[in-house]
């Protein structure tokens, strides 16, 4: 009995399959839907509360995550000076604000 190895040498260098780097296309497909639906929409929102926080002026009414709402005595480069009511004002981190309220009367944007 003899038994060649050349053959089996011979199928298992023949290249009859897909490439390599063709396993890993799904990962880099599903990398890109990853960006696509997560985190390009949220680096939007962040820069969008960004854009918020600057625009903050004095006497803008504001939402702090806390809950609170306060009106804006002072403004400064990360502070805010905020008055909650009669004789009682705050100092808070301009990032702990979530929001800005529009004043009573101003219309919807959507109008």
């Amino acid at each position: 009995m003899s038994l060649s190895i050349l053959p089996v040498l011979a199928a298992a260098a023949a290249p009859d399959g897909p490439p390599a780097w063709l396993q890993f296309l799904p990962i880099v497909g599903m990398g890109l839907v990853l960006w696509f639906l997560f985190l390009r929409p949220q680096m939007a929102q962040q820069k969008a509360q960004k854009a918020k926080l600057a625009a903050i002026k004095k006497g803008d009414q504001v939402l702090t995550g806390g809950g609170l709402i306060a009106k804006v005595v002072k403004v400064e480069d990360d502070y805010l000076d905020l008055d909650l009511g009669p004789n009682v004002r705050v100092r808070a981190l301009k990032s702990t604000i979530t929001d800005i309220i529009p004043p009573v009367g101003a219309k919807p944007a959507n109008d």
